[in-house]
């Protein structure tokens, strides 16, 4: 066909497109607009309402046909430029888009409904009562002298407030169990937790109006396994008599700044299935009094298990003293996202500066620590105040009482009901004898007192919180007037607990472990689905005599537990002694090679053909990982594959559920390698370098890269040749030595040398072209190919010290010496460029970290941003914190917007009023600035800090190295640092269909581009070689496919978990499957990302989910399986709402 009949047709096929989807749009506002009529909008207001919707929907139609339009031109400029044969970086990339179409039939547009875009679009906090980006803005954050509460102000009250209605007093003991702080996990059992439970089950049958709660599961069942029958029947009769309460009922109260959802979500499921299957205990309310800060997500996943009350502590002294004088310290806690209110749980916030009994009675330390008896003179600790407790007898019960009374009072001031809370406990309490009975009894004499005269109104007891709530429900649901407690939306982060001492270090504090504890968590859900897929397999083939399921099912259980405890509150903080970090690491480090061996279990009986050829032996496994780690607090490098003219078989597993082309690398030992399908055609490859030393190329060790398409879950098989004739190529290098080293060329690569570069360096691919200074070799700006537009996006080093003041920062608190210093140098760095028809990478050694910068030139998700790596080094540094700033002119006026956990994004606005370190916040995932032009994400694969100091900013601290403590109770600095590895993504994406101004809204949402570079980011491709010194290698699949298509785009299997069976340690035949529908923005170009997906309202054709496995059983329940929502489900599809998190225990045969 000649190219101008090819011309002729495009542009019909152009025409066509417009006038049909014209013909939608105004078929489509018609309709919308008799269903109005129906309804009866018929008043001025709603009829503007509606024309107003509609001018939005048209535009965004509008937009959409543009897109197709724009798409089928650039249809026909690629046609052009093949007709030209173009050559370089442009070809690269036309080439891996022919590959993915092949394979998965791309488009280069995401077919979305319209329907999808409509809820990013509205604003859903209006039916907050409080939105705590308004409370930020009210407050002066002051910090006057309240008195006897310090932070607050005097209380006073009427002695006949209560004659009508008596004041009910719930006095709740419990003991907080830090699962690691001071003492490793196992020390703290040993010497302490073990006897604090052993002591409850005596001293609760001693009276039956004794009262405990407990919360962490991993100390409750490590007990529970060392404890005899009649133990355990005891413990059951004293839950039965409400005298027993678990509260929340995770793994560990875990932290809520530096989790991910999964591993929150994954140490609630531990929890709850344990408590499930030893004790029938499904856990009412939620105890929170430590994690310092509170995010609405946890609000939200504690909602969904079925929890319906909660309590939480560690808030800002301003705000708990603003909501004080507002009596809004109890609330409903509603997500911003949510118009209706069903995610609504109602939550306690305790009133003043701790959970320790000096602090909960009421107002006055002085008086409530009289009231704390293990204090009692001759103890090992006593009352800072100097003001003892005396033991309670008749002599002194009236005056004791009265006193008490009026802290209670003066407590229940600050809440709308006439109901109060008093926890009665601290850390690690009751561990002795003696102290149950000094509070006990010493409570229950004040309490029979009180009772017992009526002209006090008041009835004070022991009880759980779960009573309390009960007691305030009761309150709030009698009569028919509406709800006493407000409706808040938002999050309680940064914390400060004085002053100007705010919270905002523990956010990066030891970044090691949080990207080691992120590893964890990439392997543990990764080796979950593959290994429930394997398990149904391998029962189907009749082979689960001979498949490993129980050795790798104990594994996962073990991974499951060491990755639920590190999401304690002093463990991925950094917040622990060293000696107790290098506990949880060991334990990571541990389960990620246990991890490793279960996917490479589960891979291997996947990928035979004949499943009669499966044979285990854990003594030589079939498949090897392609990295090793060497120790918990090393970085891991890669595995060297041996090369031979006998192919070597490589397995490479996407752990992402849509089909995915990326670029995969292995470390060889040969540059003389093809890349090649099973069927023998060779994939588009790259050989680079592994340097030695910045100066010095080795000559044994080699990278080779190349094009793999792995479909949804599924495994893909490659081989590598060592060959004479290999075609692939080889990357080019240029190096700046900048006077620093003399370097040796010794090498099969072309490699310019040079002293210094005269001119900018550039690196570029067919979206994007990069310019990086030639002195620094920090990127300065980027442009992007289709509109040709330069955006200045500059990335910098500087560097924060500490404080002068008696208070500095810790591995608690940032308190830095004012604002950052630019990072400077002695000598310049050494710059190395790589270019090759893969990637280009440019490279700069500096002192502290080696700053590397690398682009894709691939088609879609990978080739649409630049991969950011910092290899940092700050181990001989005293009292410095190290950012990274990327510096561009987005009009983002102070505010921007960071991730709560990877589940939602939360708004911020950066304070002139408060301090610099009061204007960071945690960041565990993403993290973007925008105007009505652009947004610009940074996508991060490990929890940091982050903050927007100044528009068009945004930072992260990259690592602490602290040489004191900060006096909240650790007593060590920082200075355990190690070489840290730090990843990130920066995405630059371009707003359509007009301007979308956000500056009223609480929410905001990434594009399903940033959703899905997030994923990559954040789940690598797995490659996995078969292992050189088996026999005989059986015959293996091409390709395995477990999923009959790819999720929607906004949809994700957030785990396939195989729930354990009768036996403990065993695994059954039932899974959780738990999935997540995203919220999006439709307001960003979505060509060219190479997605193979599109959105279906949240619907999934489930039955035919799994393409060899048919669905026997699928029953909805809450997320940690602790209730069932609803019977069987027999229906084809499931459905969700946007945001939702739903979890199906399901069976497959």
């Amino acid at each position: 066909m000649k190219l101008s009949r090819k011309f002729t047709i495009f542009g019909s096929a152009i025409f066509c497109v417009v006038i049909f989807s014209l013909y939608l749009m105004l078929d489509h506002v018609q309709f919308d607009h008799r269903k109005e009529i129906r309804k009866g909008m018929t008043s001025p207001k709603g009829q503007l309402t509606i024309l107003h919707e509609k001018i939005d929907h048209l535009e965004r139609l509008l937009a959409e046909n543009n897109e197709i339009i724009s798409n089928i031109r650039d249809s026909v400029i690629n046609l052009s430029k093949s007709v030209k044969d173009s050559q370089g970086a442009i070809e690269a990339s036309n080439s891996s888009q022919q590959f993915a179409s092949k394979y998965f039939g791309a488009s280069s547009v995401i077919s979305i409904s319209p329907e999808d875009c409509q809820f990013a679009s509205k604003a859903s906090t209006e039916a907050s009562n409080i939105q705590m980006l308004d409370i930020y803005n009210i407050l002066p954050f002051d910090n006057p002298d309240g008195g006897v509460w310090k932070q607050g102000f005097d209380i006073t009250y009427s002695e006949d407030e209560w004659d009508d209605d008596p004041l009910q007093v719930f006095v709740v003991p419990h003991s907080h169990n830090d699962p690691g702080w001071l003492k490793t996990f196992d020390d703290y059992y040993r010497d302490q937790t073990q006897h604090i439970l052993n002591n409850m089950v005596i001293k609760l049958q001693e009276d039956v109006r004794r009262k405990f709660i407990w919360s962490e599961i991993s100390y409750f069942s490590k007990w529970w396994a060392s404890i005899d029958a009649q133990k355990k029947d005891i413990v059951k009769r004293l839950y039965k008599q409400s005298q027993f309460e678990i509260t929340t009922g995770g793994w560990v109260m875990t932290d809520e700044a530096s989790t991910h959802y999964f591993a929150m979500i994954d140490q609630l499921i531990e929890g709850h299935q344990w408590l499930e299957r030893n004790l029938g205990i499904k856990p009412r309310s939620g105890w929170a009094i430590d994690p310092f800060g509170h995010t609405s997500t946890m609000a939200y996943l504690l909602k969904q298990t079925g929890i319906s009350n909660m309590l939480i502590q560690r808030v800002h002294y301003s705000v708990k003293k603003y909501f004080a004088t507002q009596k809004n310290l109890e609330f409903y806690w509603r997500q911003n996202w949510d118009p209706s209110g069903n995610t609504d749980i109602l939550c306690h916030m305790m009133p003043f500066y701790s959970y320790d009994v000096p602090h909960t009675c009421g107002p006055d330390p002085k008086i409530c620590c009289q009231f704390d008896f293990k204090r009692l003179p001759g103890g090992r600790i006593s009352c800072p105040w100097r003001k003892p407790p005396v033991e309670i007898h008749d002599d002194n019960v009236e005056e004791r009482a009265i006193l008490l009374l009026d802290q209670y009072r003066k407590k229940s001031k600050l809440f709308r009901t006439k109901v109060v809370l008093a926890p009665l406990g601290d850390d690690f309490r009751y561990d002795q004898l003696a102290e149950w009975d000094q509070q006990f009894q010493n409570y229950q004499k004040l309490f029979d007192y009180m009772n017992s005269h009526p002209e006090l109104h008041v009835e004070a007891q022991f009880g759980t919180l779960s009573d309390y709530f009960d007691a305030i429900n009761k309150v709030a649901d009698s009569g028919n007037s509406p709800s006493p407690f407000p409706v808040l939306s938002g999050d309680f982060f940064t914390y400060a607990d004085r002053d100007d001492h705010y919270w905002s270090g523990y956010f990066t504090s030891r970044p090691f472990y949080k990207r080691l504890g992120r590893v964890l968590e990439s392997y543990l859900r990764a080796a979950e689905i593959l290994y429930s897929i394997a398990l149904a397999s391998a029962n189907k083939s009749n082979k689960l005599s001979v498949f490993p399921s129980s050795e790798d099912y104990k594994l996962l259980v073990e991974a499951r537990r060491n990755l639920g405890l590190f999401q304690h509150h002093d463990a991925i903080t950094g917040t622990s002694k060293e000696w107790v970090v290098v506990d949880y690491g060991t334990r990571l480090f541990h389960s990620i090679m246990n991890l490793k061996r279960v996917i490479g279990d589960s891979a291997h009986f996947l990928t035979l053909k004949d499943k009669e050829n499966y044979k285990h032996n854990p003594s030589i496994p079939f498949l090897q990982m392609d990295d090793n780690q060497a120790t918990q607090d090393s970085l891991p490098e890669r595995t060297t594959i041996e090369l031979s003219s006998i192919p070597r078989y490589l397995v490479v597993y996407n752990p992402t559920d849509q089909d995915r082309v990326s670029i995969v690398t292995v470390q060889v030992n040969s540059y003389k390698v093809s890349v090649l399908t099973t069927s023998g055609q060779q994939v588009e490859a790259q050989i680079t370098a592994v340097w030695d030393k910045s100066n010095r190329i080795s000559k044994e060790i080699f990278q080779v890269s190349f094009l793999a398409q792995i479909p949804a879950l599924g495994l893909s098989l490659y081989q590598l040749v060592k060959t004479q004739d290999s075609k692939t190529k080889m990357a080019d290098y240029t190096v700046y030595m900048n006077r620093r080293e003399e370097m040796t060329i010794d090498t099969p690569f072309k490699i310019s040398v040079l002293e210094s570069s005269p001119d900018d360096i550039t690196v570029e691919n067919a979206n994007l072209k990069a310019w990086f200074s030639r002195i620094t070799g920090f990127l300065e700006k980027i442009s992007t190919k289709e509109d040709g537009k330069q955006y200045p996006i500059s990335i910098q080093f500087w560097l924060y010290g500490t404080t002068i003041n008696r208070d500095k920062s810790g591995a608690y608190l940032f308190l830095p010496n004012g604002e950052a210093q630019p990072y400077t140098f002695a000598k310049p760095p050494i710059l190395r460029i790589l270019r090759g028809p893969l990637f280009s990478e440019v490279v700069c050694i500096y002192r502290h970290f080696v700053h590397s910068v690398q682009l894709s030139n691939v088609y879609g998700v990978d080739g649409l941003s630049l991969e950011i790596s910092n290899i940092v080094d700050i181990r001989h540094e005293i009292n410095q914190e190290i950012a990274m700033r990327l510096i561009t002119d987005v009009k983002s006026n102070n505010k921007f917007y960071s991730d709560l956990n990877d589940f939602q994004m939360q708004s911020r606005q950066t304070l002139s009023k408060l301090p610099l370190q009061a204007n960071f916040y945690p960041l565990t995932t993403t993290a973007y600035i925008q105007d009505n032009d652009v947004r610009l994400t940074l996508h991060s694969a490990q929890s940091l800090g982050v903050a927007s100091l100044k528009s068009g900013q945004l930072e992260v601290i990259m690592d602490r190295r602290l040489m004191q403590d900060d006096n909240r109770g650790l007593g060590q600095g920082l200075k355990d640092n190690k070489v840290t590895a730090n990843v990130f993504r920066v995405l630059l994406e371009k707003r359509i269909g007009g301007n979308v101004d956000e500056a009223d809204k609480a929410m905001s949402y990434p594009s399903l581009l940033s959703h899905r570079t997030s994923s990559y980011l954040n789940h690598p491709i797995i490659p996995m070689v078969v292992k050189q010194n088996i026999d005989e290698i059986p015959p293996l699949l091409n390709l395995y496919s477990p999923l009959s298509l790819s999720m929607p785009c906004d949809m994700q299997i957030l785990n396939l978990r195989t729930i354990e069976g009768k036996d403990e340690w065993s695994p059954s035949d039932k899974l959780a499957l738990i999935i997540h529908r995203k919220g999006f923005d439709c307001g960003f170009s979505n060509r060219n990302t190479g997605l193979f997906c599109s959105t279906t309202q949240g619907k999934i054709p489930v039955q035919n989910l799994f393409r060899d496995s048919k669905l026997q059983q699928l029953i909805p329940s809450t997320l940690s399986l602790m209730h069932i929502t609803q019977g069987v489900n027999n229906s084809n599809e499931i459905e969700l709402n946007p945001m939702e998190i739903r979890t199906y225990r399901i069976q497959l045969r």
